[in-house]
């Protein structure tokens, strides 16, 4: 098979080759990685140890970016997202000074601050996507494109403290917030899908909603604000042919997970050991539940047992998840690698990939000498 071909397999609840593998790297990571295992210095990782799925990401900011001061290194401007933000070049976080929504005359295409919300059809949105895209179709990939969610992104134009407080105190100003963003994500969405031809895999939403205890909105937050609208994205994408709608959201999404299938998202990821999602016992349980309705990517741990090891815990934790998608449904990884996980550790767990999946070597050999 295909990276393409096993992906769809398994999407489709059908035994594939081998495990189908999703995991992205730190730029620091890749640095440390090609000089540890002594490769050259252009190796995509990704392809080195086999990744089978790539998701690619067009611009989706609706208004242009803006620089409005500096002193020293200190700079502030107007983001993609319309906020007025803060920022110095060696710090890790920015503060944002104003948000860009504030009244509901902000929400308006053209409102009289001046803010103009670009359209998603801008051809310059796609240059860099539609070059990856066609990159990782070169390469047999599973490409779907990205957007951002409703949640985080109404945060980054509402704050996140005035977001949070708009859902319980200002029910209609969220509510209608969250339905102007998704109208413009939508339409980067349809356009993302058209212009990559990327129908027969679809669309990949990163919305984080959650940390490693529960969520940051409660169920009926959910299902009053957020499920309806997001329930009208999802079928309009399949109306236009997305095969598949994933949702990416790092923590603990189960008090939400019965509610996200029912909106018609047919996928989760990352699936957070650290957050109490454990992929082995989510694929039973949600196989007796809904049977082929949810599909498992990710379920290795990037928080401990990859960092810290020992070399038995990351085997029997990527054994189990290699058991329990052996009749599809399941994609192996972890949410990123960072540079706190030893090279040697990911290799003991991609050897364990190998051991267990003949085929890998057809899209990569021989580096398992590493580990000798």
């Amino acid at each position: 098979m295909t990276s393409y071909e096993r992906v769809m397999a398994a999407f489709s609840f059908q035994k594939p080759d081998r495990l189908p593998r999703f995991d992205s790297f730190w730029p620091e990571t890749v640095h440390i990685y090609r000089q540890k295992l002594n490769l050259p210095p252009n190796t995509d990782l990704a392809d080195y140890f086999g990744n089978d799925l790539y998701v690619a990401v067009p611009e989706e900011t609706p208004f242009k970016k803006v620089m409005l001061a500096q002193n020293g290194d200190e700079v502030i401007y107007q983001d993609g997202w319309g906020s007025i933000v803060r920022e110095r070049h060696d710090a890790k976080f920015r503060e944002m000074l104003e948000p860009a929504i504030k009244t509901y005359d902000d929400l308006e295409i053209d409102n009289e601050n001046g803010k103009l919300w670009l359209p998603a059809s801008d051809p310059q949105r796609y240059i860099s996507f539609c070059r990856v895209v066609n990159a990782q179709k070169e390469k047999s990939k599973a490409v779907f494109a990205k957007i951002g969610g409703l949640f985080i992104r109404s945060t980054f134009m509402r704050g996140e403290v005035n977001f949070l407080t708009d859902l319980v105190a200002d029910t209609g100003f969220a509510t209608a917030l969250v339905r102007r963003l998704a109208e413009h994500l939508l339409q980067i969405a349809l356009h993302a899908l058209s212009i990559g031809n990327l129908y027969d895999t679809g669309i990949w939403i990163y919305d984080d909603m959650a940390y490693n205890t529960t969520t940051f909105i409660s169920p009926r937050i959910f299902a009053q604000i957020f499920q309806p609208t997001y329930a009208w994205m999802i079928e309009k994408l399949k109306k236009a042919g997305a095969r598949y709608v994933i949702l990416h959201s790092d923590g603990n999404i189960l008090p939400l997970l019965d509610l996200l299938i029912d909106t018609g998202f047919d996928g989760i990821h990352p699936v957070e050991p650290k957050a109490g999602m454990w992929l082995p016992e989510l694929r039973r349980k949600y196989w007796e539940k809904y049977g082929s309705r949810l599909i498992l990517i990710g379920g290795m741990c990037n928080a401990h047992t990859l960092p810290n090891g020992p070399i038995s815990a990351i085997q029997a934790q990527a054994k189990a998840i290699i058991s329990a998608g052996r009749e599809g449904g399941v994609v192996i990884g972890s949410h990123s690698i960072g540079p706190d996980i030893p090279p040697e550790h990911y290799l003991a767990y991609d050897l364990v990939l190998q051991s267990h999946q003949p085929d890998h070597h057809e899209i990569s050999s021989g580096y398992h000498q590493h580990l000798q």
